[in-house]
Order: structure tokens, then C-alpha cells, then sequence
């Protein structure tokens, strides 16, 4: 077989090892526009493999992605997540949950797991949960058995044509289940009960009410993570063939464990340090206005300095939307870096606002006006994307981390 890889990032290695030992060779194709590929000749390959970042090429019939092979082979039930922000806690809840109840349960996808890495490890009897970015769906003809769709905000629109083309993608999520599958949305949403409405299948809303001890059991800060965990617990009562009440009731001790065993992700309002009664957050991943509006409302007590700033995706067009979200009564001031940090500088006067060059002038600013507050977060929540000054939001958020462990003090 021979293979068009096009894109070679992470998804992309793990599928030219993953084909390579099955007999399979490669052209790797990389740095080019839609339209190159697009009018490309490919009738001496068998398979076009694109990497999720890359726009499916319409009318091309040899097309298909890792997400769908994976669809194609999986021998388990499938449980799929998506939303703008909170699907890569909710995923991670769900296998907590799933292991604590004995489960052979795998976490793959927009994650960081490319799936095509475990799939010859999977039986019958193991259950995968993906999770399912606008890219991995953009094309996708199957939808898993189990199918979560959480908040819907604009994002990527950098690459997506506008906010429909986005939306219509994650519906792919539930538009082709049956209705012996399962779909969980959340029903405060617009466009999550527009995406509802294009399934077939049982459906189930969040948020709604749970016991008061396994609501406690969440210990990652935020309203918005409680709810990510009702939609797990929904999900996997799903999986179970059973309510979310009934799930409850027979299983609230695994349940607690489950929940408590989660501890949060990576740069997800990841707490970092605590230094002359400052509590350092790192929120890294968020890269909207969107997702920074839930990391500054889930300190409704304290006040906040914000760090904010990177690369815009947008045009500039939501520079107004994070103004209005860093406008929040908690924020007392905000340290503005990156590209879309000066040029919020530029298009607002704020006495809240400090302008800086780097990331270090970011912190030790950020440092300083906390500890003249009581009760002070300082939170990095950038609301952009990180390719300006970092190779990505790993990296920036690891950056972010160890100046706050070595340098301050």
C-alpha cells in the first residue's frame, strides 16, 4: 500500500509507524496551501491520509483521516466527546470513572493519545474514550456509541470558513448515531441543542442535580468542572445501559472514588504554587475568550490578575469579547503580552492594564500587584493562541510553570 501523508505532526508519526508495519509506504507531504493539495495527482497512492489540521479535499474519494480508519476498525464501543472548551476534563473523568469500576478503558484523541497507537491492543470487551476536536470530526461518517457535546463557542476560525462550518463538524459527532446509541448535551447551549437535534439517539441533558457527596468529590476548581463531571457520570451510565440515577444509587462509592481520583490536566486552571498568599493558576489551554470567561468566573471570591495575551486567531475580531470578559468585577488588573495583549493595549484605556515583552516581565509584574491584594489568583489565561513567542500551549504553559517554581521567590 502506498500512502499520501499529508501533515506530519503527531497524528501523522504515529500513523506512518503504525502503516509502515504493515508493508505500507509513504510520501510525507508538509508547509502547504489547501489549494497545492487540493489539485494534486494522487492516482498512484491508495490511500490520502490528512492530519486533523488539514481541510478535507472535497470529491476525493481515496480521502480519510486516522479518526475515521480508527472508526472503521475499533472492535469496542466507542464514547466521543467534543465541546469548545472542558472535553478534555470531561474524557478524563470518564475513564476515572471507567477504572474505577474495573473497565478496560483507553483515553485517546485531541488529548494528546493519537488512536491509532492503541487500536491492535483493543477487545471486545475494552471500551475507548476520544476526544473529538471540529478537526477529527470536520469529515467523519460514523459517530460512537456514546456521543458528549458540551458548550459551543466560536474557535478556530482561523482555519474553519466561519462559525457554521465549525459547528457542523462537531455535529458529526451524533449525526450519523441510530437510536440504540446515546448522545449527553448540555442543555444551557444553543448550538449544543442544535448539534442534539441533527441525532437519532437517546438523549440525555447536563447539567442536573447530583447527591451532594458525589458533588463534592470534584476537587478541580469551577461550576464548569462539576458539570464536566455530570456529563461523565451520564456517560458512563450510558455505557452501562442504565440511568444516571440508577448509576448513582448502585455505584456512589466507585462513583466518589472516581471523581476524586482526577486530580485536573495540564494547564487547565492547573493550581502551580502558593507564595506570600498568592495562588498561582496555570490556564494555558485557554486560547478564547470563551474558555478565559470560565477560568475567571470560577474565582467569583477572589481577586484576580490576569496575564493574557499570544497569537490571534480571529482577525482581531474578538479582541472585544475578551475585553468584555477581562471587564469582570474580580479582575483588578491585567498584564498584557503577545501580539493580541498589545493590541488590546492599543484599542482600549484601561487603568488595569500593564504591557510587557516577555513572559518572565509577565510573572514578576503579575508578582507584584498580587501581593498588594487580599485573597489575590494570579491566573494565566491567555485567551490566544500560543505560536507568537512559544512552539505551542505545552510549551507556553511549561514555560509559565517553571518560572513560577524557579525563579520567583
Amino acid at each position: 500500500m502506498k500512502i499520501a501523508l499529508l501533515g506530519y505532526g503527531k497524528e501523522g508519526k504515529a500513523a506512518e509507524e503504525y502503516f509502515s508495519k504493515k508493508g505500507a509506504t509513504f510520501d510525507v507531504f508538509e508547509n502547504f496551501t489547501f489549494d497545492e493539495i487540493s489539485k494534486k495527482d494522487y492516482s498512484s497512492y491508495d490511500m490520502i491520509l490528512r492530519s486533523p489540521s488539514v481541510p478535507p479535499i472535497p470529491n476525493q474519494e481515496k480521502l480519510t483521516s486516522l479518526t475515521k480508519y480508527f472508526f472503521d476498525h475499533c472492535p469496542c464501543p466507542i464514547i466521543g466527546v467534543t465541546a469548545t472548551k472542558g472535553k478534555g476534563t470531561t474524557c478524563s473523568f470518564i475513564k476515572s470513572l471507567l477504572e474505577a469500576l474495573n473497565e478496560d478503558a483507553y483515553l485517546v484523541g485531541n488529548i494528546g493519545t493519537p488512536a491509532i497507537e492503541i487500536l491492535d491492543r483493543l477487545k471486545e470487551t475494552s471500551v475507548v474514550v476520544y476526544e473529538m476536536s471540529s478537526f477529527q470530526l470536520w469529515d467523519l461518517e460514523k459517530s460512537p456509541h456514546i456521543a458528549v457535546v458540551g458548550t459551543i463557542e466560536p474557535d478556530h476560525l482561523n482555519v474553519h470558513k466561519d462559525f457554521e462550518d465549525y459547528v457542523s463538524a462537531k455535529a458529526n459527532i451524533c449525526r450519523h448515531q441510530i437510536k440504540d446509541d446515546y448522545l449527553i448535551y448540555y442543555s444551557k447551549n444553543k448550538d449544543s441543542k442544535w448539534i442534539a437535534d441533527t441525532s437519532s439517539a437517546k438523549k440525555i441533558t447536563y447539567p442536573f442535580e447530583l447527591p451532594e457527596d458525589v458533588l463534592n468529590a470534584v476537587v478541580i476548581p469551577g461550576n464548569h468542572n462539576k458539570e464536566n463531571a455530570m456529563a461523565a457520570i451520564a456517560a458512563v451510565a450510558c455505557y452501562k445501559n442504565i440511568s444516571p440515577d440508577e448509576f448513582i444509587k448502585n455505584n456512589k462509592a466507585d462513583i466518589i472514588a472516581g471523581l476524586q481520583n482526577f486530580k485536573g490536566l495540564p494547564h487547565r486552571l492547573e493550581f502551580v504554587r502558593e507564595l506570600n498568599g498568592v495562588k498561582y493558576y496555570d490556564d494555558n489551554f485557554s486560547t478564547n475568550p470563551a474558555s478565559t470567561r470560565v477560568a475567571i468566573n470560577a474565582f467569583p471570591d477572589n481577586n484576580v490578575v490576569a496575564i493574557i495575551g499570544g497569537r490571534d486567531k480571529t482577525g482581531n475580531e474578538d479582541l472585544p469579547e475578551i475585553y468584555e470578559v477581562i471587564s469582570a468585577k474580580n479582575v483588578k488588573k491585567v498584564i498584557l503580552m503577545g501580539e493580541s495583549g498589545h493590541e488590546l493595549a492599543k484599542r482600549y484605556s484601561d487603568d488595569r492594564f500593564i504591557v510587557v515583552e516577555s513572559l518572565k516581565d509577565a510573572i514578576d509584574t503579575a508578582k507584584k500587584e498580587a501581593e498588594k491584594l487580599a485573597s489575590a489568583i494570579v491566573l494565566m489565561s491567555p485567551s490566544a493562541a500560543s505560536f507568537d513567542m512559544f512552539n505551542n500551549v505545552y510549551d507556553r504553559g511549561d514555560q509559565y510553570q517553571a518560572l513560577l517554581t524557579k525563579s520567583l521567590s
